[in-house]
């Protein structure tokens, strides 16, 4: 326990004289506090309520974002859609993680036939780019947010399963396994005890920076139409909503896609920084 905690607070220092990933995490928990704020500010009644009369307003006291074309405040409905948005990214990333850790540590360490089999099956979804793979399965099961996140998930569980396997391979050969054996731990045991905790630092990184991989495909989804479904406010469908006024009410699709640019860049900032200050032999630092 003493030496992860001496480990977790040279990550920490070697994180905090990285300028980027400061700023990375400072954008990652602003999201967070918007998404937390949202509860409280924008609930689902003032989501959705319409005021035709005051339609496509501009930016103003009133409305800080403006109004969109039935007269929705644009504020409230970028915030509702930060709780989505992060909502949508760490469940991608969980549901990814975890079949990814399971096919990836069972094959990297049992290897054989099973081993053969889950590498073909992953070789064969890789093949296929992230996005096309999860709209195809979006389209089977049809549009909804419940079900793009589903298909993202299953779409993003073959980069996990492969990083693991890698590393389980490496990690499989040293001694302290070899010593693990000898006293007879079954194994079961050694990869939940001895190989698993010594994956959390590459998980980490690669999970962080999947959770804006996560967040740019659904948007891209719910931009054709595939993710959540009217009048649920996503960034993806505010972006989609506003392309038909983009000349003259550049408001609409503006803040959404703000938001998706800056969280996008928060998480990718943050997972470089953690990449760093987890690495005992980077030299950036």
């Amino acid at each position: 326990m003493r030496e992860l905690l001496l480990s977790l607070g040279l990550a920490w220092r070697r994180l905090r004289r990285d300028r980027a990933a400061v700023a990375g995490l400072i954008i990652v928990a602003l999201l967070a506090a918007t998404a937390l704020l949202s509860l409280f500010v924008a609930p689902w009644e003032r989501v959705i309520a319409q005021d035709l009369l005051h339609a496509l307003e501009p930016p103003s006291a009133r409305h800080w974002f403006g109004t969109d074309y039935l007269g929705r405040d644009v504020f409230l409905r970028v915030l509702y859609g930060s709780r989505i948005s992060l909502t949508v990214g760490l469940v991608v990333v969980a549901i990814g993680m975890s079949i990814g850790l399971v096919l990836g540590t069972s094959s990297g360490y049992f290897g054989g036939w099973w081993d053969a089999l889950v590498m073909r099956v992953t070789d064969v979804m890789l093949a296929f780019p992230f996005l096309l793979l999860a709209i195809a399965v979006t389209a089977v099961l049809g549009p909804s947010l419940h079900n793009t996140i589903l298909a993202l998930g299953f779409a993003s569980f073959p980069a996990y399963t492969r990083l693991v396997r890698g590393q389980v391979l490496a990690l499989r050969e040293e001694t302290y396994i070899e010593a693990a054996r000898v006293a007879g731990a079954g194994h079961t045991r050694i990869m939940w005890r001895h190989i698993i905790p010594n994956l959390a630092g590459t998980l980490i990184v690669y999970g962080t920076l999947r959770i804006s991989t996560a967040i740019l495909a659904e948007a891209g989804l719910s931009y054709l139409g595939l993710g959540a479904q009217p009048p649920q406010p996503t960034w993806g469908n505010m972006l989609s909503d506003g392309r038909d006024y983009i000349l003259f009410y550049t408001w609409l699709p503006l803040f959404p896609g703000l938001a998706i640019l800056l969280t996008v860049a928060g998480f990718n900032l943050l997972g470089d920084g953690l990449r760093d200050a987890l690495d005992p032999k980077s030299g950036r630092h």
